[in-house]
């Protein structure tokens, strides 16, 4: 009786997942379906799914009008050099925190994931005018900085996480071996912490790779990544659905692919440290 009960409870589940799946995957798969169709059959009622006229000249259009490879490579320098850097100031970050806690670390921990609540448009003009005043307007630097100290916060928050999940106990035994701060860091404490911190890059290279406010605010042209990209195919002449769903398509594909290959060292670091 238990294990019918297990099993039906377990049906359950698998269908809800399936129906959640399916509900937050929809709307990508018709953006993809869309980019293959015609601008009549992209705005026609009732839309039609599998049986249209699928055509490529949406793609020839779009790689045409905008040089799509620019945008790609400004999103990697910038989604890569502000997760990096992240990193390496958030690494002894909240190793400092994670084993040498003081009496205000829970409120300074608190303090940084506060900054997260701040709506963006609330610091707009100062950070413009500060990005105008040194020169990193439309620039890569410019942008590298502003969306690391954006996700600065999440990246300390996961990796204190699991440096906390690491017994102290171990970095005793490597200080009494003779490591010093740099060996117990980088040689003892990191490669432990490795699926922690790849889940973390991983995470932080997503949030970077979508990121809209700032790109479209501090970028012109020279650096625009691909959320300008697609941004570009709205237009005072109107929408032109099965263009911007072809720019919609290219800009999300290296992310999915990404996503799709490491989707188990993702989630075993999401997961790291929760089952003792």
């Amino acid at each position: 009786m238990a294990r019918a009960v297990n099993n039906k409870r377990r049906a359950v589940v698998t269908l809800i997942a399936w129906a959640v799946g399916i509900a937050i995957f929809f709307p990508i798969l018709y953006t993809v379906l869309t980019s293959f169709k015609t601008e009549a059959e992209a705005v026609a009622s009732p839309p039609s799914f599998l049986f249209f006229d699928w055509t490529l000249e949406n793609y020839a259009e779009v790689q045409e009008r905008s040089n799509y490879f620019l945008h790609f490579l400004n999103s990697v320098v910038i989604s890569l050099g502000s997760t990096v850097l992240g990193l390496i100031i958030a690494v002894p970050a909240a190793w400092s925190m994670a084993f040498f806690p003081k009496k205000r670390t829970k409120d300074i921990l608190m303090w940084m994931l506060s900054t997260k609540m701040l709506p963006p448009v609330g610091v707009l003009v100062p950070i413009y005018l500060l990005f105008r005043d040194a020169s990193l307007l439309d620039t890569r630097t410019g942008l590298v900085i502003v969306l690391t100290m954006i996700n600065l916060p999440i990246i300390v928050w996961m990796i204190f996480t699991y440096f906390k999940e690491i017994p102290g106990e171990i970095l005793e035994a490597a200080r009494m071996d003779g490591a010093n701060l740099w060996d117990e860091v980088v040689y003892v404490l990191t490669p432990m912490a490795i699926p922690g911190i790849a889940s973390t890059l991983l995470l932080n290279i997503i949030l970077a790779w979508n990121e809209a406010f700032w790109t479209l605010n501090l970028t012109a042209a020279k650096a625009a990544p691909l959320t300008a990209f697609i941004a570009s195919y709205s237009s005072p002449e109107g929408l032109f659905y099965a263009k911007l769903s072809a720019a919609s398509t290219m800009a999300i594909a290296p992310i999915l692919i990404l996503g799709w290959f490491s989707q188990k060292q993702l989630v075993r670091g999401l997961t790291f440290g929760a089952v003792k």
